[in-house]
């Protein structure tokens, strides 16, 4: 059976992911980064709002690298202990040495506080030297799955990766294809790599009820169509996904 995971930006579109029968989100803050964690607010109103979908929280204290100092380590124990103490289902980080390898004692530290939640290796796998030692690093650390491109800027692109995943892992942890998954390629993508797990944003753009307008003010440095759009998970494209 084909298991839809929705990369969430926000609690209302966790509420969106579920009336569309997503099994699970990763919600995250920060889209435009790369995804980095939502706030104490967000995540308790995304458990709020929901009745059974699974919500697994990034744990990402920025944007950029998976080479984290102390006080970035710091932010995340926090964090993940805020995540236990919510009820959420699972956290999802990656952390990565200098030299690119799987940061095998910090993701160990991680996990144990992680426990008993669930845990995915985020993308920053797809960034790692080695994706076959980080594999079998992964599995021997616990993880449950790691969420992939397969080293490429998609997973369409990364599906001759991804299928080599999936048979190295052999059951031994969940391969989920991630990054460009939409409704036209995803029964490619589960053909040809085996993967039963997917990661998709299936987000449509939501349009300001705002009367008045200022367009000449933007609110950040990152470039956008307009500060009266916003995007949001849209249950009609995940019910298509499932």
């Amino acid at each position: 059976m084909r298991i839809i995971e929705i990369c969430a930006n926000s609690a209302q579109s966790c509420v969106e992911a579920e009336a569309g029968g997503a099994k699970r989100v990763e919600l995250c803050a920060g889209i435009p980064e790369g995804g980095t964690t939502p706030s104490y607010g967000e995540i308790r109103m995304a458990k709020q709002l929901t009745s059974h979908i699974d919500i697994n929280v990034i744990i990402r204290p920025r944007g950029g690298d998976f080479l984290y100092t102390e006080a970035e380590i710091g932010s995340m124990l926090l964090d993940i202990e805020m995540c236990k103490q919510l009820g959420v289902h699972g956290v999802v980080f990656g952390c990565l040495t200098a030299e690119g390898d799987i940061d095998v004692p910090l993701m160990r530290r991680l996990i144990e506080a992680a426990k008993p939640l669930s845990v995915t290796c985020h993308r920053a796998f797809d960034v790692c030297r080695d994706p076959f030692q980080a594999l079998e690093e992964l599995i021997d650390l616990g993880c449950d799955r790691i969420l992939t491109s397969g080293q490429r800027a998609n997973a369409v692109e990364g599906i001759p990766l991804i299928k080599q995943l999936v048979e190295k892992a052999a059951g031994r942890i969940i391969i989920m294809p991630g990054c460009g998954v939409r409704e036209g390629n995803i029964a490619q993508i589960e053909r040809e790599t085996g993967a039963k797990e997917f990661h998709t944003s299936a987000r449509s753009i939501v349009y300001s009820q705002m009367k008045y307008r200022n367009e000449q003010v933007p609110m950040g440095s990152s470039a956008v169509t307009s500060e009266f759009e916003t995007v949001q998970t849209d249950r009609n494209l995940v019910k298509k996904m499932v």
